[in-house]
Protein backbone atom coordinates (compact mmCIF):
# COMPACT_ATOMS: atom_id res chain seq x y z
CA UNK A 1 0.00 0.00 0.00
CA UNK A 2 1.48 3.26 -0.89
CA UNK A 3 1.85 5.92 1.10
CA UNK A 4 -0.27 7.89 -0.87
CA UNK A 5 -3.29 5.44 -0.21
CA UNK A 6 -2.68 5.36 3.14
CA UNK A 7 -2.88 8.81 3.90
CA UNK A 8 -5.99 9.29 1.55
CA UNK A 9 -7.55 6.13 4.31
CA UNK A 10 -6.92 8.37 7.01
CA UNK A 11 -8.16 11.34 5.66
CA UNK A 12 -10.97 10.11 4.99
CA UNK A 13 -11.33 7.95 8.23
CA UNK A 14 -10.75 11.48 9.97
CA UNK A 15 -13.30 13.25 8.14
CA UNK A 16 -16.18 10.65 8.41
CA UNK A 17 -15.43 10.95 12.15
CA UNK A 18 -15.31 14.46 12.37
CA UNK A 19 -19.07 14.33 10.43
CA UNK A 20 -20.64 11.65 12.95
CA UNK A 21 -19.20 13.47 15.88
CA UNK A 22 -20.51 16.97 14.60
CA UNK A 23 -23.61 16.03 13.52
CA UNK A 24 -24.20 14.22 17.36
CA UNK A 25 -23.11 17.08 19.06
CA UNK A 26 -25.62 19.63 16.91
CA UNK A 27 -28.68 17.65 17.47
CA UNK A 28 -27.85 16.45 21.60
CA UNK A 29 -26.43 19.80 22.33
CA UNK A 30 -27.58 22.27 20.20
CA UNK A 31 -31.32 20.56 18.77
CA UNK A 32 -32.23 18.10 21.55
CA UNK A 33 -36.11 20.10 20.96
CA UNK A 34 -36.20 19.02 17.63
CA UNK A 35 -35.52 15.01 17.94
CA UNK A 36 -38.58 15.43 20.59
CA UNK A 37 -40.64 17.29 18.32
CA UNK A 38 -40.02 14.75 15.63
CA UNK A 39 -40.85 11.78 18.33
CA UNK A 40 -44.25 13.40 19.37
CA UNK A 41 -45.80 13.20 16.38
CA UNK A 42 -45.42 8.92 16.06
CA UNK A 43 -46.26 5.82 18.27
CA UNK A 44 -43.91 3.51 16.40
CA UNK A 45 -45.80 -0.24 17.84
CA UNK A 46 -43.83 -3.44 18.10
CA UNK A 47 -46.49 -5.37 16.28
CA UNK A 48 -47.21 -7.41 12.96
CA UNK A 49 -50.04 -5.34 12.42
CA UNK A 50 -48.11 -2.08 12.82
CA UNK A 51 -45.01 -3.17 10.61
CA UNK A 52 -48.10 -4.68 7.91
CA UNK A 53 -49.89 -1.51 8.12
CA UNK A 54 -46.64 0.56 6.91
CA UNK A 55 -45.28 -1.57 4.15
CA UNK A 56 -48.12 -2.57 2.67
CA UNK A 57 -47.89 0.93 1.22
CA UNK A 58 -46.07 2.04 -1.32
CA UNK A 59 -42.78 3.59 0.14
CA UNK A 60 -43.54 1.77 3.16
CA UNK A 61 -40.45 -0.23 4.25
CA UNK A 62 -38.45 3.46 4.47
CA UNK A 63 -41.77 4.60 6.29
CA UNK A 64 -41.20 1.81 8.68
CA UNK A 65 -37.79 2.09 9.65
CA UNK A 66 -37.64 5.72 9.47
CA UNK A 67 -40.12 5.47 12.22
CA UNK A 68 -38.63 2.70 14.10
CA UNK A 69 -35.37 5.45 14.26
CA UNK A 70 -37.00 8.41 15.18
CA UNK A 71 -39.00 6.20 18.31
CA UNK A 72 -34.98 6.65 19.87
CA UNK A 73 -35.59 10.24 19.76
CA UNK A 74 -37.20 10.11 23.13
CA UNK A 75 -33.52 9.38 24.45
CA UNK A 76 -31.63 12.87 23.34
CA UNK A 77 -28.28 11.38 23.42
CA UNK A 78 -29.63 8.64 21.85
CA UNK A 79 -31.66 10.03 19.14
CA UNK A 80 -28.35 12.34 18.09
CA UNK A 81 -26.68 9.06 18.33
CA UNK A 82 -28.70 7.22 15.89
CA UNK A 83 -28.57 10.56 13.21
CA UNK A 84 -25.01 10.37 13.57
CA UNK A 85 -25.17 7.04 12.47
CA UNK A 86 -27.13 7.43 9.44
CA UNK A 87 -25.40 10.68 8.57
CA UNK A 88 -21.78 8.71 8.80
CA UNK A 89 -23.71 5.81 6.61
CA UNK A 90 -24.77 8.48 4.02
CA UNK A 91 -21.76 10.12 3.41
CA UNK A 92 -19.95 6.73 3.02
CA UNK A 93 -22.32 5.30 0.42
CA UNK A 94 -22.52 8.70 -1.85
CA UNK A 95 -18.37 8.94 -1.13
CA UNK A 96 -18.32 5.28 -2.96
CA UNK A 97 -20.70 5.90 -5.58
CA UNK A 98 -19.06 9.40 -6.20
CA UNK A 99 -15.47 8.27 -5.88
CA UNK A 100 -13.91 10.92 -3.59
CA UNK A 101 -15.08 11.54 -0.12
CA UNK A 102 -14.62 15.74 -0.53
CA UNK A 103 -17.29 15.50 -3.41
CA UNK A 104 -19.70 13.66 -0.99
CA UNK A 105 -19.82 16.48 1.79
CA UNK A 106 -21.75 18.88 -0.43
CA UNK A 107 -24.81 15.95 -0.72
CA UNK A 108 -24.06 15.24 3.11
CA UNK A 109 -24.37 18.94 3.91
CA UNK A 110 -27.81 19.63 1.44
CA UNK A 111 -29.45 16.88 3.59
CA UNK A 112 -28.58 18.32 7.03
CA UNK A 113 -29.85 21.59 6.09
CA UNK A 114 -32.98 19.85 4.62
CA UNK A 115 -33.59 18.09 7.80
CA UNK A 116 -33.76 21.64 9.38
CA UNK A 117 -37.42 21.65 8.07
CA UNK A 118 -39.68 20.12 10.52
CA UNK A 119 -41.59 18.75 8.58
CA UNK A 120 -38.80 16.58 6.68
CA UNK A 121 -39.48 12.52 7.88
CA UNK A 122 -36.57 10.29 8.47
CA UNK A 123 -38.18 8.36 5.55
CA UNK A 124 -36.61 10.27 2.74
CA UNK A 125 -33.06 9.76 4.65
CA UNK A 126 -33.87 5.63 4.64
CA UNK A 127 -35.08 5.81 1.78
CA UNK A 128 -31.75 7.80 -0.08
CA UNK A 129 -29.65 4.99 1.84
CA UNK A 130 -31.62 2.45 0.59
CA UNK A 131 -31.53 3.25 -2.85
CA UNK A 132 -27.44 4.02 -2.74
CA UNK A 133 -27.11 0.65 -0.80
CA UNK A 134 -28.89 -1.26 -3.33
CA UNK A 135 -27.03 0.62 -6.53
CA UNK A 136 -23.69 -0.65 -4.96
CA UNK A 137 -24.49 -3.91 -4.70
CA UNK A 138 -26.13 -4.36 -7.82
CA UNK A 139 -23.01 -2.64 -9.60
CA UNK A 140 -21.84 -5.74 -11.13
CA UNK A 141 -25.20 -7.31 -12.08
CA UNK A 142 -26.82 -7.78 -15.68
CA UNK A 143 -29.24 -5.05 -16.47
CA UNK A 144 -32.02 -7.51 -16.61
CA UNK A 145 -31.93 -7.81 -12.98
CA UNK A 146 -33.72 -4.58 -12.94
CA UNK A 147 -36.83 -5.70 -14.49
CA UNK A 148 -37.29 -6.84 -10.78
CA UNK A 149 -35.37 -4.79 -8.74
CA UNK A 150 -36.92 -1.26 -10.01
CA UNK A 151 -40.67 -2.79 -8.63
CA UNK A 152 -39.57 -3.60 -5.71
CA UNK A 153 -37.58 -1.13 -4.26
CA UNK A 154 -40.09 1.28 -5.79
CA UNK A 155 -42.96 -0.40 -3.44
CA UNK A 156 -40.38 -0.59 -0.78
CA UNK A 157 -39.02 3.02 -0.44
CA UNK A 158 -41.48 5.30 -3.15
CA UNK A 159 -40.21 7.47 -5.90
CA UNK A 160 -36.19 7.92 -4.35
CA UNK A 161 -36.26 4.69 -6.87
CA UNK A 162 -35.45 7.05 -9.04
CA UNK A 163 -31.84 7.89 -7.98
CA UNK A 164 -31.45 4.07 -8.59
CA UNK A 165 -32.52 4.03 -12.05
CA UNK A 166 -29.72 6.83 -12.94
CA UNK A 167 -27.12 5.26 -10.77
CA UNK A 168 -27.96 2.28 -12.71
CA UNK A 169 -27.74 4.07 -15.75
CA UNK A 170 -24.50 5.65 -15.19
CA UNK A 171 -23.45 2.09 -14.56
CA UNK A 172 -24.81 0.64 -17.90
CA UNK A 173 -24.10 2.06 -21.65
CA UNK A 174 -26.36 5.14 -22.24
CA UNK A 175 -28.24 3.11 -25.02
CA UNK A 176 -30.24 1.81 -22.52
CA UNK A 177 -31.04 5.18 -20.40
CA UNK A 178 -34.70 5.31 -22.67
CA UNK A 179 -36.07 2.15 -21.94
CA UNK A 180 -35.27 2.18 -18.01
CA UNK A 181 -37.01 5.51 -17.94
CA UNK A 182 -39.96 4.19 -19.38
CA UNK A 183 -40.52 1.23 -17.42
CA UNK A 184 -39.77 2.82 -14.05
CA UNK A 185 -42.61 5.76 -15.30
CA UNK A 186 -44.97 2.72 -16.70
CA UNK A 187 -44.39 1.31 -13.13
CA UNK A 188 -45.29 4.41 -11.46
CA UNK A 189 -48.09 5.02 -13.51
CA UNK A 190 -49.49 1.25 -12.64
CA UNK A 191 -49.04 2.04 -8.89
CA UNK A 192 -50.75 5.49 -9.15
CA UNK A 193 -54.06 3.77 -10.91
CA UNK A 194 -54.19 0.65 -8.35
CA UNK A 195 -52.58 0.83 -5.00
CA UNK A 196 -52.36 4.61 -4.79
CA UNK A 197 -55.57 5.32 -6.62
CA UNK A 198 -56.57 7.57 -3.68
CA UNK A 199 -52.92 9.83 -3.74
CA UNK A 200 -52.43 12.53 -6.69
CA UNK A 201 -50.43 11.31 -8.98
CA UNK A 202 -48.01 14.67 -7.90
CA UNK A 203 -47.44 12.49 -4.56
CA UNK A 204 -46.61 9.09 -6.82
CA UNK A 205 -43.95 10.95 -8.30
CA UNK A 206 -42.62 12.74 -5.16
CA UNK A 207 -43.60 10.20 -2.17
CA UNK A 208 -46.68 9.87 0.13
CA UNK A 209 -44.41 10.22 3.34
CA UNK A 210 -41.25 11.88 2.62
CA UNK A 211 -42.51 15.76 4.18
CA UNK A 212 -45.28 15.53 6.57
CA UNK A 213 -47.44 18.38 4.66
CA UNK A 214 -49.38 16.52 1.61
CA UNK A 215 -48.43 17.78 -2.09
CA UNK A 216 -45.44 20.12 -1.16
CA UNK A 217 -42.39 19.37 -2.21
CA UNK A 218 -39.16 21.22 -0.96
CA UNK A 219 -36.58 21.93 -3.48
CA UNK A 220 -33.54 19.95 -1.05
CA UNK A 221 -35.62 16.61 -2.01
CA UNK A 222 -34.90 16.59 -5.46
CA UNK A 223 -31.36 18.84 -5.25
CA UNK A 224 -30.12 16.37 -3.46
CA UNK A 225 -30.31 13.10 -5.39
CA UNK A 226 -29.01 15.66 -8.47
CA UNK A 227 -25.94 16.41 -6.82
CA UNK A 228 -25.17 12.79 -6.25
CA UNK A 229 -25.90 12.04 -9.41
CA UNK A 230 -23.64 14.96 -11.53
CA UNK A 231 -20.93 13.72 -9.38
CA UNK A 232 -21.17 10.46 -10.62
CA UNK A 233 -21.45 10.88 -13.66
CA UNK A 234 -19.11 13.90 -14.39
CA UNK A 235 -16.79 13.56 -11.11
CA UNK A 236 -16.12 16.94 -9.55
CA UNK A 237 -17.72 19.72 -11.95
CA UNK A 238 -15.80 22.26 -9.87
CA UNK A 239 -12.36 20.85 -10.89
CA UNK A 240 -12.86 22.04 -14.75
CA UNK A 241 -13.98 25.33 -13.57
CA UNK A 242 -10.21 26.11 -12.41
CA UNK A 243 -11.21 25.75 -8.31
CA UNK A 244 -8.18 24.03 -6.74
CA UNK A 245 -9.11 24.53 -3.34
CA UNK A 246 -12.30 22.96 -3.14
CA UNK A 247 -11.70 20.49 -0.60
CA UNK A 248 -11.70 23.71 1.76
CA UNK A 249 -14.56 25.33 0.31
CA UNK A 250 -16.59 22.40 0.91
CA UNK A 251 -15.61 22.66 4.44
CA UNK A 252 -16.60 26.05 4.68
CA UNK A 253 -19.49 24.83 2.59
CA UNK A 254 -20.87 21.98 5.29
CA UNK A 255 -20.17 24.73 8.33
CA UNK A 256 -21.87 27.75 7.06
CA UNK A 257 -24.75 25.87 5.62
CA UNK A 258 -25.72 23.90 8.46
CA UNK A 259 -25.05 27.00 11.28
CA UNK A 260 -27.15 29.32 9.16
CA UNK A 261 -29.39 28.04 6.69
CA UNK A 262 -32.24 25.59 7.09
CA UNK A 263 -32.84 26.29 11.04
CA UNK A 264 -35.03 29.22 11.38
CA UNK A 265 -34.08 31.03 15.04
CA UNK A 266 -38.09 32.21 15.52
CA UNK A 267 -39.46 28.46 14.77
CA UNK A 268 -37.12 26.24 16.86
CA UNK A 269 -37.35 28.57 19.51
CA UNK A 270 -41.25 27.94 19.84
CA UNK A 271 -40.36 23.93 19.40
CA UNK A 272 -38.02 24.70 22.40
CA UNK A 273 -40.48 26.10 24.88
CA UNK A 274 -42.79 23.68 23.72
CA UNK A 275 -40.31 21.05 24.53
CA UNK A 276 -38.98 22.61 27.88
CA UNK A 277 -42.69 22.97 28.67
CA UNK A 278 -43.60 18.76 27.81
CA UNK A 279 -40.03 18.18 30.58
CA UNK A 280 -41.46 20.57 32.55
CA UNK A 281 -38.59 22.97 32.82
CA UNK A 282 -40.18 26.00 33.55
CA UNK A 283 -37.79 28.44 34.72
CA UNK A 284 -35.78 27.54 31.77
CA UNK A 285 -38.83 29.00 29.70
CA UNK A 286 -38.85 31.64 31.57
CA UNK A 287 -35.04 32.63 31.50
CA UNK A 288 -34.56 31.98 28.02
CA UNK A 289 -37.42 34.34 27.36
CA UNK A 290 -35.81 37.26 29.51
CA UNK A 291 -33.38 36.89 26.83
CA UNK A 292 -35.37 36.16 23.63
CA UNK A 293 -39.20 35.96 23.24
CA UNK A 294 -40.44 35.37 19.84
CA UNK A 295 -44.14 37.60 19.26
CA UNK A 296 -46.65 35.07 18.55
CA UNK A 297 -49.70 34.29 20.96
CA UNK A 298 -47.65 30.53 21.37
CA UNK A 299 -44.95 31.98 23.15
CA UNK A 300 -46.82 34.22 25.07
CA UNK A 301 -49.04 31.02 26.36
CA UNK A 302 -45.51 28.76 27.16
CA UNK A 303 -43.99 31.89 28.89
CA UNK A 304 -47.57 32.30 31.06
CA UNK A 305 -47.75 29.09 31.98
CA UNK A 306 -44.08 28.51 32.77
CA UNK A 307 -44.97 31.91 35.24
CA UNK A 308 -48.05 30.20 36.76
CA UNK A 309 -46.01 26.81 37.59
CA UNK A 310 -42.94 28.84 39.35
CA UNK A 311 -45.42 31.47 40.85
CA UNK A 312 -44.24 34.36 39.33
CA UNK A 313 -47.43 35.66 36.95
CA UNK A 314 -49.44 37.74 39.31
CA UNK A 315 -45.77 39.50 39.63
CA UNK A 316 -44.44 39.76 36.23
CA UNK A 317 -47.01 38.67 33.38
CA UNK A 318 -46.62 42.31 31.55
CA UNK A 319 -42.99 42.08 31.97
CA UNK A 320 -43.06 39.59 28.49
CA UNK A 321 -44.95 40.13 25.29
CA UNK A 322 -48.74 38.99 25.84
CA UNK A 323 -49.99 38.56 22.14
CA UNK A 324 -53.48 39.40 23.41
CA UNK A 325 -57.30 37.83 24.55
CA UNK A 326 -55.63 34.75 23.68
CA UNK A 327 -51.76 35.08 25.63
CA UNK A 328 -52.74 32.17 28.17
CA UNK A 329 -54.78 29.62 26.58
CA UNK A 330 -56.34 29.50 22.44
CA UNK A 331 -59.34 28.65 20.79
CA UNK A 332 -58.79 25.79 18.53
CA UNK A 333 -56.70 25.78 15.53
CA UNK A 334 -56.65 22.72 13.60
CA UNK A 335 -53.17 21.68 13.11
CA UNK A 336 -50.96 19.94 14.82
CA UNK A 337 -48.65 22.41 16.71
CA UNK A 338 -50.56 26.00 17.67
CA UNK A 339 -52.77 23.96 20.72
CA UNK A 340 -49.85 22.50 22.90
CA UNK A 341 -49.23 24.66 25.17
CA UNK A 342 -53.15 25.61 25.70
CA UNK A 343 -53.29 21.66 25.91
CA UNK A 344 -50.70 21.73 28.96
CA UNK A 345 -52.55 24.66 30.72
CA UNK A 346 -55.92 23.22 30.90
CA UNK A 347 -54.59 20.21 32.23
CA UNK A 348 -52.55 22.06 35.37
CA UNK A 349 -54.82 24.15 36.23
CA UNK A 350 -57.36 20.96 36.22
CA UNK A 351 -59.91 21.94 33.17
CA UNK A 352 -59.15 18.02 32.13
CA UNK A 353 -61.81 17.83 29.78
CA UNK A 354 -60.67 20.50 28.23
CA UNK A 355 -57.13 19.30 27.98
CA UNK A 356 -58.48 15.60 26.74
CA UNK A 357 -60.48 17.48 23.90
CA UNK A 358 -57.42 19.76 22.66
CA UNK A 359 -55.06 15.95 22.77
CA UNK A 360 -57.03 14.23 20.56
CA UNK A 361 -57.44 17.13 18.18
CA UNK A 362 -53.85 17.93 18.05
CA UNK A 363 -53.44 13.67 17.66
CA UNK A 364 -56.49 14.07 14.76
CA UNK A 365 -54.05 16.62 13.04
CA UNK A 366 -51.44 14.63 12.34
CA UNK A 367 -51.30 15.04 8.49
CA UNK A 368 -49.61 11.60 7.82
CA UNK A 369 -52.29 9.99 10.00
CA UNK A 370 -49.85 8.81 12.91
CA UNK A 371 -51.11 8.87 16.68
CA UNK A 372 -48.85 10.36 19.03
CA UNK A 373 -46.90 9.13 22.03
CA UNK A 374 -47.21 11.76 23.70
CA UNK A 375 -50.43 12.95 23.10
CA UNK A 376 -51.78 9.41 23.90
CA UNK A 377 -50.46 9.38 26.97
CA UNK A 378 -52.01 12.85 27.65
CA UNK A 379 -55.34 11.45 26.84
CA UNK A 380 -54.78 7.96 29.06
CA UNK A 381 -54.10 10.42 32.24
CA UNK A 382 -57.29 12.34 31.59
CA UNK A 383 -59.51 8.87 31.42
CA UNK A 384 -57.66 7.46 34.27
CA UNK A 385 -58.47 11.11 36.27
CA UNK A 386 -62.16 11.44 35.26
CA UNK A 387 -62.41 7.71 36.28
CA UNK A 388 -62.58 6.52 32.35
CA UNK A 389 -61.07 3.10 33.26
CA UNK A 390 -62.27 1.12 30.32
CA UNK A 391 -61.04 3.73 27.99
CA UNK A 392 -58.10 4.38 29.92
CA UNK A 393 -56.98 0.84 29.82
CA UNK A 394 -57.55 0.79 25.47
CA UNK A 395 -54.73 3.81 25.22
CA UNK A 396 -52.58 1.67 28.08
CA UNK A 397 -52.86 -1.19 25.90
CA UNK A 398 -51.77 1.07 22.78
CA UNK A 399 -48.33 2.81 25.01
CA UNK A 400 -47.80 -0.75 25.91
CA UNK A 401 -46.85 -1.85 22.57
CA UNK A 402 -43.88 0.88 22.46
CA UNK A 403 -40.34 0.80 23.60
CA UNK A 404 -40.24 3.73 25.73
CA UNK A 405 -44.03 4.25 26.84
CA UNK A 406 -44.07 0.88 27.95
CA UNK A 407 -43.07 0.94 31.47
CA UNK A 408 -45.09 4.25 31.75
CA UNK A 409 -48.23 2.58 30.93
CA UNK A 410 -47.47 -0.91 32.92
CA UNK A 411 -47.43 1.32 36.19
CA UNK A 412 -50.72 3.46 34.95
CA UNK A 413 -52.65 -0.08 34.53
CA UNK A 414 -51.74 -0.80 37.65
CA UNK A 415 -54.19 2.40 39.58
CA UNK A 416 -57.26 1.59 37.25
CA UNK A 417 -60.10 1.34 39.65
CA UNK A 418 -57.81 2.09 42.10
CA UNK A 419 -59.70 5.35 43.70
CA UNK A 420 -57.44 5.78 47.15
CA UNK A 421 -54.33 5.12 44.74
CA UNK A 422 -55.07 7.53 42.41
CA UNK A 423 -56.12 10.43 45.21
CA UNK A 424 -52.49 9.92 46.66
CA UNK A 425 -51.04 10.38 43.31
CA UNK A 426 -49.15 13.63 43.47
CA UNK A 427 -50.83 14.82 40.02
CA UNK A 428 -53.84 12.78 39.21
CA UNK A 429 -54.94 13.31 42.61
CA UNK A 430 -54.56 17.15 42.88
CA UNK A 431 -56.40 17.30 39.76
CA UNK A 432 -59.45 15.56 40.76
CA UNK A 433 -59.36 18.32 43.62
CA UNK A 434 -59.15 20.87 41.27
CA UNK A 435 -61.43 19.85 38.13
CA UNK A 436 -64.79 21.07 37.60
CA UNK A 437 -67.78 18.99 39.60
CA UNK A 438 -70.56 20.35 37.44
CA UNK A 439 -71.13 19.52 33.58
CA UNK A 440 -71.05 22.84 31.43
CA UNK A 441 -70.97 24.14 27.74
CA UNK A 442 -67.36 25.32 26.93
CA UNK A 443 -67.45 28.56 25.49
CA UNK A 444 -63.85 30.00 25.11
CA UNK A 445 -65.80 33.60 24.30
CA UNK A 446 -65.90 33.70 27.96
CA UNK A 447 -62.99 31.91 29.07
CA UNK A 448 -62.44 34.56 32.13
CA UNK A 449 -65.85 33.08 33.41
CA UNK A 450 -64.42 29.91 32.72
CA UNK A 451 -61.21 30.20 34.98
CA UNK A 452 -63.25 32.23 37.55
CA UNK A 453 -65.66 29.36 38.08
CA UNK A 454 -63.08 26.97 38.26
CA UNK A 455 -61.57 28.85 41.25
CA UNK A 456 -64.75 29.08 43.08
CA UNK A 457 -65.19 25.55 42.74
CA UNK A 458 -61.97 25.33 44.61
CA UNK A 459 -60.54 28.39 46.59
CA UNK A 460 -57.21 26.35 46.84
CA UNK A 461 -56.49 26.66 42.97
CA UNK A 462 -54.45 29.62 42.86
CA UNK A 463 -53.65 29.08 39.66
CA UNK A 464 -56.98 29.50 38.69
CA UNK A 465 -57.89 32.64 40.38
CA UNK A 466 -54.01 33.93 38.87
CA UNK A 467 -55.44 32.80 35.09
CA UNK A 468 -58.43 34.64 35.97
CA UNK A 469 -57.06 38.03 37.17
CA UNK A 470 -54.89 37.31 34.30
CA UNK A 471 -57.12 37.19 31.47
CA UNK A 472 -59.66 39.96 32.87
CA UNK A 473 -56.24 42.67 32.03
CA UNK A 474 -55.70 40.56 28.70
CA UNK A 475 -59.32 41.69 27.36
CA UNK A 476 -59.57 44.97 28.96
CA UNK A 477 -62.41 44.16 31.60
CA UNK A 478 -60.76 46.64 34.05
CA UNK A 479 -64.12 46.90 36.09
CA UNK A 480 -64.64 43.57 36.96
CA UNK A 481 -60.51 43.26 37.79
CA UNK A 482 -60.97 46.01 40.45
CA UNK A 483 -64.04 43.71 41.66
CA UNK A 484 -62.63 40.45 41.89
CA UNK A 485 -59.06 41.72 43.12
CA UNK A 486 -60.00 41.29 46.21
CA UNK A 487 -60.04 37.75 45.50
CA UNK A 488 -56.68 37.59 45.33
CA UNK A 489 -55.97 39.74 48.57
CA UNK A 490 -57.88 36.66 50.51
CA UNK A 491 -57.37 33.92 48.76
CA UNK A 492 -54.11 34.54 46.86
CA UNK A 493 -51.70 34.57 49.96
CA UNK A 494 -49.70 37.11 48.59
CA UNK A 495 -47.19 38.95 51.29
CA UNK A 496 -48.24 42.48 49.56
CA UNK A 497 -49.80 43.07 46.51
CA UNK A 498 -47.89 41.31 43.06
CA UNK A 499 -46.28 44.06 41.01
CA UNK A 500 -48.69 43.20 37.82
CA UNK A 501 -51.94 43.87 40.16
CA UNK A 502 -50.39 47.10 41.92
CA UNK A 503 -48.92 48.52 38.52
CA UNK A 504 -52.49 47.73 36.54
CA UNK A 505 -54.60 49.76 39.36
CA UNK A 506 -52.04 52.50 38.60
CA UNK A 507 -52.80 52.21 35.20
CA UNK A 508 -56.57 52.24 35.75
CA UNK A 509 -56.49 55.42 38.04
CA UNK A 510 -54.38 57.76 35.25
CA UNK A 511 -56.53 56.39 32.52
CA UNK A 512 -54.32 54.35 30.89
CA UNK A 513 -51.35 57.49 30.72
CA UNK A 514 -48.65 55.82 32.91
CA UNK A 515 -45.57 56.21 31.89
CA UNK A 516 -43.28 53.34 32.61
CA UNK A 517 -46.28 50.95 33.36
CA UNK A 518 -46.06 47.81 31.15
CA UNK A 519 -49.75 47.51 31.66
CA UNK A 520 -50.41 50.70 30.09
CA UNK A 521 -47.95 49.74 26.98
CA UNK A 522 -49.94 46.72 27.04
CA UNK A 523 -52.93 48.39 26.86
CA UNK A 524 -51.95 50.77 24.36
CA UNK A 525 -50.39 48.61 21.97
CA UNK A 526 -53.59 46.36 21.58
CA UNK A 527 -55.63 49.43 21.11
CA UNK A 528 -57.39 48.57 24.06
CA UNK A 529 -60.85 50.76 25.33
CA UNK A 530 -60.42 53.96 27.40
CA UNK A 531 -59.52 52.40 30.90
CA UNK A 532 -62.34 53.76 33.02
CA UNK A 533 -64.55 52.06 35.59
CA UNK A 534 -67.66 50.89 34.45
CA UNK A 535 -70.74 50.17 36.10
CA UNK A 536 -71.26 47.23 38.08
CA UNK A 537 -74.47 46.56 36.59
CA UNK A 538 -73.13 46.00 33.05
CA UNK A 539 -70.63 43.32 34.34
CA UNK A 540 -71.38 39.62 33.99
CA UNK A 541 -70.09 37.48 37.06
CA UNK A 542 -67.70 35.04 36.36
CA UNK A 543 -69.76 32.23 38.15
CA UNK A 544 -72.83 32.42 35.30
CA UNK A 545 -71.00 30.11 32.99
CA UNK A 546 -73.47 27.60 31.53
Amino acid sequence: MSRFSLHSRWMALSVTLLVGVGVFLFWFLGYPHALSYQEQYQLFLWTGDYFWEDVRQVGGLADWLGEFFVQFYYVEWLGAAVLALLFVAFLGLTTKVMGNIWYALLPTALLHVHMGDESVLLSYVVALLLALSVSLAMRKTHYLFDLLVVPVLYLLIGPVAWLYVFLRLIQQKKWRAVGFLLYLLAIQLVVSNTLLHQWPFQSTMYGTNYYRIPLKVPPAQVLIPVFILLFAAWGNPFSRLGVEKWRVATLFTIAGMALFFGFDKEKYELIRQDYLIRHERWQEVVSRAEKYQVPVSFSSECVNLSLAMTGQLAQRQFSFYQSGEDALVMPMVRDLTSNLPTMEAFYRLGMVNESMRYAFDLQESILNGKKSGRLTKRIAECCIINGKYAVAEKYLDLLQQSLFYRDWAKEAKTYLGNEAWIDAHPQWGKLRKLRYQQDFLYNYGEIDKMFGNLFINNPANKMALEYFLAQLLLKGDVAAFQQYLGWAQQYGGYPSMPHTYEDAMRCIQAHGQLSGSPYAAYAQRMTAPVLSVATESQQTQPTSAH
